[in-house]
């Protein structure tokens, strides 16, 4: 009788042991290039940036399982800079990430600074640089500032049925309105096979209640993906920018000097472009299209190319280069993960190793 009661004892332990099993991981990127920029009014600039290709960073994630399917998570990331070792943000420890949820049955839910759906469709299904190198798709599209990341947000993931999943997205704005500074989105995600495809909507109030103005709502619509062949994996996307800051200048700065140019408040925008094993490395290259419809017609167009070589699973080499040609007095410039560019060429020569 005794040996049952301890064998039922211990198991009992076990078990609860399992159930409250938890795990921590520090994870990072340490990524530095030597970038060049021409065409600005500043003229040629070469510079040593941290994170060309993806921005440098150290995280911790963790995890804690709590029994009946649920679990809690949790994630605090850092942006470094590489070549100075400063902050990527003053005064702010955790500028990139900073949340907490929980995982169960029905979906994950968190709070905290986070990625925005936009952010995720275009860094994960429809950017063949994800968002990163001379060629990214911040060029000429409004992947900067809330549009990636926003503070005091509530997320929500649903299960993934059938390849299908959705993303719910709120960021308060806190202030005595509580629509002022408000921003929403919702993204539909399928992936299946060698298929990919995303379609985002993102919405952007960016009134400030102490300022007495009002604006209209910055709007995104954003469809795309990717079709893996094994030798090409082929990479589109189509969006819609509509109303006041729906599609801010990463450079706002005025770089070409002469007229300041004017972010477009009603514009089309296209990217199209692929990634494929050359050698040993990886061949990505994209174009992109501006169609500006406001009175300025502010359009523009791009290229780039870029090819990582591997040197081990954790560390790559890698160098790119892009071009815009900007019309009507438009200012659009290269940039890169980080940089926001200073003219409408540009190259990376980089390291990156993850750990």
């Amino acid at each position: 009788m005794k040996k049952h009661l301890l064998a039922y004892a211990v198991l009992t332990l076990a078990t609860h042991a399992a159930m409250a099993q938890s795990a921590v991981t520090i994870y990072g990127i340490a990524d530095a290039a030597l970038v060049g920029e021409n065409g600005g009014s500043g003229g040629h600039v070469t510079k040593v940036s941290s994170g060309a290709a993806s921005a440098s960073r150290i995280g911790f994630r963790g995890t804690e399982d709590l029994g009946d399917g649920m679990q809690a998570f949790f994630t605090l990331e850092n942006g470094a800079k590489i070549d100075t070792g400063e902050l990527d943000a003053n005064n702010t420890l955790f500028n990139r990430q900073a949340f907490v949820g929980l995982k169960t049955k029905a979906g994950s839910l968190a709070l905290g600074r986070q990625y925005t759906p936009y952010h995720m469709a275009l860094l994960q299904a429809i950017d063949p640089f994800g968002t990163g190198y001379a060629g990214t798709s911040k060029n000429l599209l409004p992947d900067n500032g809330a549009n990636v990341r926003a503070s005091n947000s509530v997320t929500y993931t649903t299960p993934t049925v059938q390849g299908v999943n959705i993303d719910l997205f709120y960021s308060a704005g806190e202030q005595s309105e509580i629509s002022a500074g408000r921003q929403v989105g919702a993204g539909v995600s399928y992936a299946q096979g060698p298929l990919s495809l995303r379609l985002i909507y993102n919405a952007k109030n960016s009134d400030v209640v102490a300022t007495g103005v009002n604006h209209d709502i910055g709007r995104n619509v954003l469809i795309g993906g990717n079709y893996d062949f094994k030798i090409i994996q082929v990479y589109a996307g189509f969006e819609v920018d509509k109303g006041f800051n729906s599609a801010p200048l990463y450079n706002a700065n005025n770089p070409y000097g002469g007229v300041k140019p004017t972010a477009s408040t009603d514009g089309r925008d296209y990217i199209l472009g692929f990634k494929a094993p050359v050698g040993p490395g990886i061949l990505m290259f994209s174009v992109q299209r501006k169609d500006d419809r406001t009175s300025f017609n502010q359009d523009a167009n791009e290229w780039g190319i870029g090819y990582l070589y591997a040197l081990s699973k954790r560390t790559g080499l890698y160098a790119a280069y892009a071009h815009i040609n900007n019309k009507n007095g438009a200012g659009y410039t290269v940039d890169n993960n980080t940089d926001a560019g200073t003219g409408n060429t540009g190259y990376n020569l980089g390291i990156r190793q993850t750990f």
